[in-house]
């Protein structure tokens, strides 16, 4: 990944006072490897190369974790400590999901096999598009940390396309639609 990008996303990340609100909470929930990721980090790049707020067509905020306990009761009292720990509208805007359980529903929701992960970042290769696939995390002495298994190319170009590593995704049109909406300036390869 470029040393220069990364930068430069982390500087965005940092002029974004809604993301960084987020980043500074979840880090006090103390969740066991945790990232935002997808959405909430892509667009906030896509807002600053396109001159609109830094908040402009963000959704949500999707937190990924890693705890090896699997079970629906485990991961509930990490989603109610998130949720109590925002006020509205973040309360309902911050998504947690405890990525060691994604393969336990991904493929009756998606239709698509899922094998299980070893850690969070991990879960990023999997994603629709290698845009969709930056996480960050803000760490104890507030450096913000990268994670992006495809680099950063794809966001700073405004761009993008399927990921390479598996075949084109059933919710690849409605993402790309969903995108387009919002940022008509962006480049779509398929």
């Amino acid at each position: 990944m470029s040393a220069e990008l990364e930068g430069r996303l982390a500087d965005l990340v940092r002029a974004s006072p809604r993301l960084m609100h987020v980043l500074r909470t979840v880090r006090g929930l103390d969740l066991p490897d945790w990232l935002i990721f997808s959405g909430a980090v892509y667009q906030t790049v896509w807002n600053a190369l396109t001159g609109r707020d830094p908040d402009y067509g963000v959704k949500d905020y999707d937190v990924g974790y890693f705890d090896p306990d699997t079970s629906w009761d485990a991961e509930d009292v990490f989603i109610k400590r998130a949720s109590a720990a925002f006020a509205e509208p973040l309360a309902d805007m911050v998504e947690l999901r405890n990525q060691a359980r994604v393969h336990l529903w991904f493929e009756g929701k998606f239709g698509e096999a899922y094998t299980p992960l070893t850690h969070t970042a991990e879960a990023l290769e999997r994603f629709v598009s290698p845009t969709f696939a930056v996480g960050v995390r803000l760490e104890a002495d507030d450096r913000v940390s990268v994670a992006a298994p495809f680099g950063l190319e794809d966001v700073f170009a405004l761009r993008l396309r399927p990921n390479p590593n598996r075949p084109l995704a059933r919710g690849w049109a409605p993402a790309v639609a969903s995108a387009r909406a919002r940022w008509p300036e962006i480049a779509v390869l398929a």
